[in-house]
């Protein structure tokens, strides 16, 4: 194997016919489920582990996607390594021609320069920053910062009194947007922690001439995984930064956050991204005079990642059959904890012939570890090796180890 270590059936129960997940390089050929033309099932047994797996054509291809998508418009695509920070993964995305990479921690910040990104191609956005955090960040002149809060804004220019150093704000214009109009995904529908809001604007104006600074960026992260349905709402949220761009004499470019998402469930449809384009031009202009740099995380790695786990017990418990993994929400955390699922399929099915309906719950001592309730699969056995799809964004990377159950391997597929 090239590896880097670090639906329902048809009528004619063919493997894979007809899953509204299937797609070319993750399908099932001759009763196996391959990603990126590997044996999901040998992956996992090599490892002996709980494992991640990483498409690495699948992140180029979305990547690509997105850079035809935004062609003719000055831009930027930055890499939120919050969703992904498998140091071969970076790397990747570095010689796939990323545009760059955004932080949001000074340890991030040295694992984006590891990866070879240099300090001007890093965005450092975070919340609730140390004195700390901000020496790190001052001792890295080239590095761009979005300032969160008018105290970090404060603080930075003290460390950096008289450089002229160019700074951004992160904005909070009062307009959220997330995957199923989300509440626990929705960063600026309600009032938050993140960003300055429109009558700190002045304040932050004479905080930064104060200290010799330049706010020549804006930055705005509105929400996370949103598709078709909430193109209405991306609008607003750009209508809504219009007051602040105004505000602005100087501005070099707007970043338009992440928060692109793409299908989950059997009822979503990936987005389209010439609609999504196109609301970009016609609030912004097709030439605004500022370039438009986004942060894709979810985007570029959800789908490029799937998490292998096996059956340790089958049983029935009050009329329920449970299908019990060596893995939890600690893995994973995104269904206990924000309700979107990951896609469970078997990695080499027993049979298709028939489903059954069971519920996946991991090896977390925690009411919460559930993957999915009264979900359809094959019969499952125990020492079967289960693919959870779409794993590829906000998985290892807010792993834990709680219980002690902490332990997994990545790899990247070529």
């Amino acid at each position: 194997m090239n590896l880097l270590k670090g639906g329902e059936p048809s009528s004619e129960r063919r493997p894979g016919v007809n899953q509204w997940w299937s797609r070319e390089d993750l399908r099932f050929t001759e009763g196996e489920l391959l990603f990126g033309g590997q044996s999901l099932q040998e992956i996992s047994e090599s490892a002996e582990e709980p494992c991640f797996a990483y498409s690495a054509n699948r992140i180029s291809d979305n990547l690509d996607r997105l850079r035809c998508a935004l062609s003719g418009l000055p831009s930027r695509v930055m890499f939120a390594m919050k969703a992904n920070r498998f140091q071969p993964l970076l790397t990747f995305l570095k010689t796939a021609g990323v545009d760059g990479i955004d932080v949001c921690s000074p340890g991030e910040l040295l694992l984006a320069r590891q990866a070879g990104f240099t300090e001007q191609e890093i965005s450092f956005t975070g919340t609730s920053v140390s004195d700390a955090d901000l020496d790190v960040i001052a001792r890295h002149r080239e590095v761009w910062v979005n300032c969160d809060s008018l105290s970090s804004l404060r603080r930075l220019g003290e460390r950096c009194k008289g450089q002229g150093r160019k700074v951004g704000l992160r904005i909070n214009q009062r307009v959220g947007i997330a995957y199923d109009d989300s509440d626990v995904l929705d960063y600026a529908g309600k009032v938050t922690k993140f960003g300055i809001y429109r009558e700190q604007m002045e304040d932050a104006f004479e905080i930064a001439s104060h200290y010799g600074m330049r706010i020549t960026g804006l930055h705005f992260h509105a929400g996370c995984g949103y598709l078709n349905p909430q193109m209405d709402r991306f609008r607003q949220v750009l209508e809504q930064a219009k007051p602040f761009i105004e505000m602005v004499d100087d501005l070099e470019h707007l970043n338009i956050g992440g928060g692109i998402g793409v299908p989950i469930k059997p009822k979503d449809q990936p987005l389209d991204l010439d609609v999504w384009r196109s609301i970009i031009s016609e609030v912004l202009g097709e030439s605004p005079g500022y370039a438009i740099w986004i942060e894709p995380g979810d985007y570029l790695v959800k789908d490029a990642g799937v998490l292998l786990l096996e059956v340790n017990t089958v049983e029935e418990k009050g009329g329920r059959k449970f299908v019990g993994v060596n893995g939890g929400f600690n893995l994973h955390i995104e269904p206990a904890f924000y309700n979107l699922p990951l896609v469970i399929v078997p990695c080499r099915p027993n049979s298709w012939a028939k489903t059954e309906t069971v519920t996946v719950v991991g090896n977390i001592n925690e009411a919460l570890d559930q993957f999915e309730e009264e979900v359809e699969l094959p019969p499952v056995m125990e020492g079967d090796r289960l693919a959870f799809l779409n794993a590829g964004g906000y998985g290892s990377s807010m792993s834990s180890n709680h219980c002690m159950r902490g332990e997994f391997s990545e790899y990247l597929i070529f």
